[in-house]
């Protein structure tokens, strides 16, 4: 025993002094933001932070993610296509290779990957790769066991901000009222993400000095439902009250001088009109909640930047920063129907029920009531903002957040598969301040990570054989180099299908819609369909999507339409 314990003690010294001088990385990402959310890419929200990133490094106009939060998380941890690391829609396990709503064993998390390199491992925010969530349940998928030495956050993909469901530490279920390691005066999640990874960080210098580490940190800002400090809020007062139209027009017309877009380019066409918005005052506040949550998030974000230059890990920590899907047009909270009618809650004058004890274990999305007895309603009875509302921002706001591009979240047209990627690594990254229009995706996240990291990707892990990596390294565009990419890029969800070939992209709504042929370098925003005049690359297009699927375990489309549940 002593023999094998001096072996383990000894491996981790050789590991740690083999990491030591490589860079550190961190991995940050928000959530149900759109393209145009942060100032850097087009947005009035006060992001300067982030800002300050993208002004020491690089920005990214053509990133793209997989539409839904969990098939991304699955591609970005994982560096294969969603469908091939067992998540190609929810956490529904649907029978099939591709949709058993759990990361399968086939695929290695860029921690796992990393690990042997001598890295440090840590996370902190949103999981959303498994569908046990149960604190009784398998853990086998849960952050500890898929390689990351320390986890504080969720499991589950949403929940209230302010107390969330599915909370852990490590791997033990906890109430953020009853945490002793975290007494913040006022909880609120995102705030609570961003301290973990500053403290993950602070405890690494203590403890680990000599390593490196990797670091994944995932926002669940800015998803439904609209929550936030009021001290954030009150900055947004009255911001949003002219409306879809004028705020999305005000982000065209910057995103231009920013050159994040062409100065050509065309502003597809409004889903929604303020005019017709019944309850303006209080559709003006679901985003001014909206835009104080990615401020709080940026807030969060400078507290790691600060916390990286006190440990003297600034100038050598790799920071990328991206989204996993465009702007959320779901109706969460918002049945206009009724509402017109008068038919919706109203906030009570004092709280109705009896209040919750502070071990008690938050389960459900969204919570029947505040630990205060509240009862936590919907609708424009009440302002959004607080622990006692849980409402989406609507359609109309995505609209804004998705400027210039057409539809949401769910969908892989422009709106709901772009992000911006920002890269900064001061010791590395000579191109600062500048813009790379190259087009990249977040499977070559992983193959970044192996880069940079000198790790050896494996071909077998865990006694089962590792599907091969399907991203590139973006490592030379940071040196205004071309990436290695041969192979097209390609996506499906809920049916919804595209292909990229270079500048071209072929594009469907659900497996039933037809092709639409667009060249972005001309129509980014998916405003001509060439279809009809190029059928033979139509044609083309679509046999190499459809060798894809059959390779990535896209087929067949039907598990979404057997289960319809939204998650």
């Amino acid at each position: 025993m002593l023999k094998c314990v001096l072996l383990q003690l000894g491996l981790g010294i050789c590991l740690a002094a083999w990491a030591q001088g490589k860079p550190n990385i961190i991995v940050i990402m928000s959530d149900d933001v759109g393209y145009s959310d942060i100032g850097c890419y087009g947005s009035e929200i006060d992001t300067p932070n982030l800002n300050q990133l993208a002004d020491g490094g690089l920005r990214f106009t053509q990133f793209y993610n997989t539409a839904r939060c969990c098939p991304t998380r699955a591609a970005l941890l994982t560096g294969l296509y969603s469908h091939q690391a067992g998540i190609g829609w929810m956490m529904a396990d649907n029978g099939h290779a591709g949709y058993r709503g759990d990361l399968n064993k086939r695929s290695v998390t860029f921690a796992e990957a990393l690990k042997p390199a001598g890295y440090r491992t840590y996370m902190s925010g949103k999981w959303h790769v498994t569908k046990h969530i149960s604190p009784d349940g398998p853990s086998h998928n849960w952050p500890r066991q898929r390689g990351f030495d320390r986890f504080y956050g969720t499991i589950h993909g949403a929940g209230s901000f302010f107390d969330p469901n599915t909370l852990m530490r490590d791997n033990t279920m906890i109430s953020p009222y009853a945490d002793p390691k975290y007494t913040p005066e006022e909880y609120y999640y995102t705030d609570a993400i961003s301290d973990h990874a500053v403290r993950f960080i602070r405890e690494h210098e203590e403890s680990h000095q000599d390593a490196s580490f990797l670091m994944y940190v995932s926002y669940t800002a800015a998803h439904w439902p609209m929550h936030a400090l009021e001290k954030d809020i009150a900055k947004y007062k009255g911001k949003y009250d002219a409306g879809y139209a004028a705020i999305r027009q005000k982000r065209f017309e910057k995103m231009k001088t920013l050159g994040v877009i062409a100065p050509d380019a065309e502003l597809s066409p409004a889903d929604e009109t303020w005019e017709d918005m019944p309850f303006k005052e209080w559709d003006s506040r679901n985003m001014e909640v909206y835009a104080a949550m990615v401020d709080n998030m940026d807030q969060g974000i400078g507290r790691i930047m600060q916390s990286l230059k006190d440990t003297n890990r600034f100038e050598d920590t790799l920071i990328l920063f991206f989204q996993d899907n465009g702007g959320c047009a779901e109706n969460y909270g918002r049945n206009m129907g009724q509402w017109k009618k008068g038919n919706y809650p109203k906030r009570a004058d004092q709280p109705t029920l009896k209040p919750l004890a502070a071990d008690h274990l938050q389960k459900h999305m969204q919570p029947k009531q505040t630990r205060d007895g509240w009862p936590v309603l919907t609708g424009p009875g009440v302002m959004p903002g607080p622990a006692d509302t849980y409402i989406g921002y609507g359609r109309g706001w995505a609209n804004v957040s998705n400027t210039p591009f057409r539809t949401y979240k769910h969908w892989e047209h422009e709106g709901g598969i772009s992000s911006p990627l920002i890269v900064h690594w001061p010791a590395e990254v000579i191109r600062k301040g500048e813009i790379e229009h190259q087009p990249g995706h977040l499977i070559d996240i992983m193959a970044t990570c192996v880069d940079v990291s000198e790790a050896d990707y494996p071909v077998e892990f865990g006694g089962e054989r590792i599907q091969p990596m399907e991203g590139v390294s973006l490592v030379p565009a940071f040196l205004g180099e071309r990436l290695s990419r041969e192979a097209p890029l390609y996506w499906e969800h809920e049916g919804n299908r595209a292909v990229r070939v270079g500048d071209w992209k072929l594009v469907s709504k659900r497996s039933v819609g037809e092709w639409e042929l667009y060249d972005l370098s001309k129509d980014r925003s998916e405003l001509h369909d060439l279809a009809e005049a190029q059928p033979e690359r139509v044609k083309a297009m679509a046999a190499r999507w459809h060798m894809w699927a059959l390779r990535a375990n896209v087929f067949p489309l039907t598990p979404y339409y057997k289960n319809r549940k939204r998650g």
